[in-house]
């Protein structure tokens, strides 16, 4: 059995070339490391309500008359669901299992991160734009999940493949949506454009003779812009 030099194998490491993706993700091995994360936040608090009464839901869920105060029940509320309802939460970890491990690799899990978040942020600014400040609150990690499907359709594209069979997703749930009781559409909506934006952003063609690592910061600096006018939209 021979001795390494620490040293020696962390210089190697770095020296070693990183293997990124056609979006430039970071190709790693394992599971994905986000999506298992969210998925067990959702868990957790989910068990947490049902231990905690209504106190969860009071500090955490969306009250589109308190988003201004507020503001973080903006992505709180993605992490909740009804106490009530298991088929919904199983509905939302299901899109999910499905989604984020393809999502994450394809564009890294600090991008995917950043992805979920922002989706579900735009969820909830799309329910209080249409719904309005009087509209009940609401959870649910759907805005979020919508969101992943807007950008698996535009990554899909992208790459050139088949989106026929995410489109009849969307459509189906979209008419669901305006059929079964108790669902905010408003925040699939506001999910699913926010995440075809952010998307598009991150896998858009970089121009011409830009060096890869201001690609890299341009990217960063419209999905901020994308937060920020989200943000604005919902003052």
């Amino acid at each position: 059995m021979g001795v390494q030099c620490v040293d020696c194998v962390a210089e190697a490491a770095r020296a070693t070339p990183v293997t990124r993706t056609a979006f430039g993700g970071r190709v790693r091995g394992g599971r994905p490391a986000v999506t298992y994360a969210v998925m067990g936040a959702c868990v957790a608090l989910y068990l947490l309500q049902q231990v905690g009464g209504g106190l969860v839901l009071q500090l955490l869920a969306f009250f589109p008359a308190l988003a201004g105060e507020q503001p973080w029940r903006f992505v709180t509320a993605a992490f909740l669901h009804s106490p009530s309802s298991l088929l919904h939460i199983a509905f939302n970890l299901y899109a999910l299992y499905l989604t984020g491990p393809y999502l994450e690799q394809v564009l890294g899990r600090l991008r995917f991160a950043a992805l979920y978040l922002v989706a579900a942020f735009g969820g909830s600014v799309g329910y209080l734009l249409i719904a309005g400040l009087d509209a009940p609150p609401t959870v649910g990690a759907s805005g979020a999940v919508f969101g992943l499907f807007g950008a698996l359709l535009v990554v899909q594209r992208r790459l050139g493949r088949q989106t026929g069979q995410i489109v009849g997703v969307l459509v189906v749930n979209g008419i669901l949506g305006f059929v079964l009781p108790g669902i905010a559409w408003q925040a699939h909506l506001g999910g699913l454009l926010t995440g075809a934006a952010v998307a598009a952003v991150m896998v858009g063609a970089p121009a011409p003779g830009v060096p890869r690592d201001r690609r890299g910061a341009a990217r960063r600096s419209a999905v901020k812009a994308s937060g920020t006018v989200a943000v604005t939209a919902s003052l």
